[in-house]
């Protein structure tokens, strides 16, 4: 419910997000990730990854580790809207090669 009134709002012009939270319970592998969806995997109350497709328009899905024993590893919170704000920075290195911040659901795009 709390989603539907966040894409409401966004259709207003009252929030403003790219990204929303989507808890799921498993990796999704090569299940295409819609755009929008970030896929937090939550297993026994552990984030274990987030996963989303690049918004560079090149299509890879990236993966990041939640894992604080792994490295590199990421953090992931969320707002009471489900908007996400992931750190460190995003470099991803396939495809576009594009280098980012997701904060508060929001990209913004490192300066190359």
């Amino acid at each position: 419910m709390k989603r539907l009134f966040a894409l409401m709002l966004r259709r207003l012009g009252l929030l403003d997000f790219r990204f929303l939270v989507k808890r799921v319970d498993r990796h999704p592998g090569k299940i295409e990730i819609p755009a929008g969806e970030l896929w937090l995997v939550v297993d026994g109350g552990a984030k274990k990854w987030a996963c989303f497709s690049c918004p560079g328009g090149c299509g890879v899905q990236i993966s990041l580790s939640l894992n604080p024993e792994r490295r590199p590893r990421w953090e992931v919170e969320h707002d009471f809207w489900g908007r996400p704000t992931v750190s460190p920075s995003v470099h991803q290195q396939k495809m576009c090669r594009c280098h980012f911040w997701i904060r508060n659901g929001m990209i913004e795009w490192c300066k190359t």
